[in-house]
């Protein structure tokens, strides 16, 4: 799984050869560091580990100053595994945006926006009583009943109910390459992928 680390520049849209306007992402795809090669002998598993943007050196404790200095890198601020690497890498490698190809299939990895403590209607897609008379008062987006009486007298696990909504790990499969800009580390995928401006993104090529 050949891989690079990002970070989301926003969204635009591109004409297509048919004139079709297209959605797509920017995102600002490395250059990234080899910062560690995982190995069968030493770690039991083979793997690339890549760095991602400057970090500065007083934001970073001894520990990983010494795990960058012997990449020959500065401080990183995300740092990530990617198992099964196509190529041959070795530590302070650079790994650039050229390695993917217009056209191919990426799946892109990030978190998405967090939106807070979230009622049933936003959060489930609950319908609520839909302004319906019978004495519905002040009861417009409330979740409804969510035991089943004495017996099982408990809430099974997995009710949909208010809470905390986004802000978790998502990953997007099967989005299309549109362009690749290698002077500028660009990479501009078709659709949307998870996260806000500026949020770190992973983007990965199954072999």
């Amino acid at each position: 799984m050949s891989g690079l680390i990002g970070r989301k520049i926003g969204m635009t849209s591109i004409f297509d050869e048919n004139g079709k306007n297209i959605p797509c992402t920017v995102i600002e795809a490395g250059p990234c560091v080899v910062t560690q090669v995982r190995t069968e002998e030493v770690d039991g598993y083979s793997a690339l580990q890549l760095g991602f943007d400057d970090k500065a050196e007083k934001r970073a404790n001894k520990a990983e100053m010494g795990h960058f200095k012997k990449a020959g890198a500065s401080p990183k601020k995300k740092v990530v595994e990617f198992r099964g690497f196509e190529g041959e890498y070795k530590l302070g490698d650079t790994v650039s945006v050229d390695i993917f190809d217009e056209d191919e299939f990426v799946d892109v990895v990030g978190t998405s926006k967090g939106k807070g403590f979230q009622g049933v209607v936003k959060r489930h897609g609950f319908a609520g009583v839909g302004q319906a008379t019978h004495g519905q008062h002040n009861r417009l987006r409330a979740p409804g009943s969510i035991g089943a009486g004495s017996d099982p007298s408990r809430v099974f696990k997995g009710m949909r109910m208010a809470g905390r909504m986004g802000n978790e790990r998502v990953t997007v499969q099967n989005l299309r390459v549109l362009k690749v800009v290698p002077e500028k580390n660009l990479l501009v995928v078709k659709g949307c992928v998870p996260g806000h401006k500026n949020s770190y993104v992973t983007i990965q090529r199954w072999q």
